[in-house]
């Protein structure tokens, strides 16, 4: 969506927050937490200030690798205020690898700079979609954090350490019904105003129908959360569902436009 563009100074900035994050991605366990938290720490500014020269650079650009760099972005910026509330969330190494694929894929795929008669309203609507995928995206990462705490419990395995299953749980599903309200909002305004934003008329494309149907899991899902009483690997599945039907509807479509089939629309 928008994002970097593919100057040099972004290039420099995004190999840098690369290496970055390489360094807790790879290292692991033998880094000490205090160094293990300053390369991330770093990573992130330098990955933010590769993101901010691209708008600020008057190139900002939209596609499918710049939204999934933003998306890693936000997650890990959850994850660093997280931190602040719970340190015993362990998910350093695994969001430090998604950060530094998410940078490398944005700098080799830069995407599409926005067309000079896009509406002024466009960049806000785009806003709005690429904060429901990093919402989402975040309730993916603490669902997965939950699953594992499950399989620890059923195990007996250190059963005292990390955040307790149900304070994952809260966690997991405010961020999904966070992310449902953004992804509602985006979906309203692109019904509504599609003609002043993209300047034709709303059309069921593969991003509509994609995001429609990723729409429909998630009101399922928290339907019946709060009806049913749905939790555990139902719960789960069902977000993994909704965000990956989220995924295809525009990183998914963007994928097959730019890299397999070579057009930039």
């Amino acid at each position: 969506m928008i994002l970097p563009s593919a100057s040099p100074a972004s290039l420099l900035l995004g190999l840098a927050a690369a290496v970055a994050y390489a360094v807790p991605a790879v290292a692991g366990s033998r880094l000490q937490p205090g160094g293990a938290r300053n390369a991330l720490w770093a990573a992130w500014c330098l990955h933010a200030a590769t993101l901010a020269w691209g708008m600020l650079d008057g190139s900002a650009r939209f596609g499918f690798a710049p939204a999934l760099s933003i998306t890693a972005w936000l997650v890990l910026t959850v994850y660093a205020v997280e931190r602040q509330l719970f340190p015993q969330l362990q998910a350093r190494w695994a969001l430090s690898a998604l950060g530094g694929a998410a940078v490398l894929l944005a700098l080799a795929f830069p995407g599409q700079p926005l067309h000079v008669s896009a509406s002024a309203w466009l960049p806000l609507h785009l806003a709005l979609g690429i904060a429901s995928y990093g919402l989402l995206a975040a309730a993916v990462v603490h669902a997965a954090l939950m699953t594992r705490a499950e399989r620890r419990i059923r195990l007996a395995v250190d059963t005292h350490s990390g955040i307790p299953l149900l304070t994952l749980e809260r966690l997991t599903f405010r961020f999904v019904t966070a992310g449902f309200v953004l992804l509602s909002a985006t979906l309203l305004a692109g019904a509504l105003f599609s003609e002043a934003l993209y300047g034709r008329a709303w059309r069921w494309d593969h991003k509509a129908v994609f995001s429609v149907l990723s729409w429909l899991t998630l009101a399922a899902l928290l339907l019946g959360r709060s009806r049913f009483g749905w939790r555990g690997r139902t719960a789960v599945r069902m977000l993994y569902a909704g965000a990956l039907l989220l995924l295809l509807a525009y990183v998914g479509s963007r994928f097959v436009l730019e890299v397999v089939l070579g057009r930039m629309l």
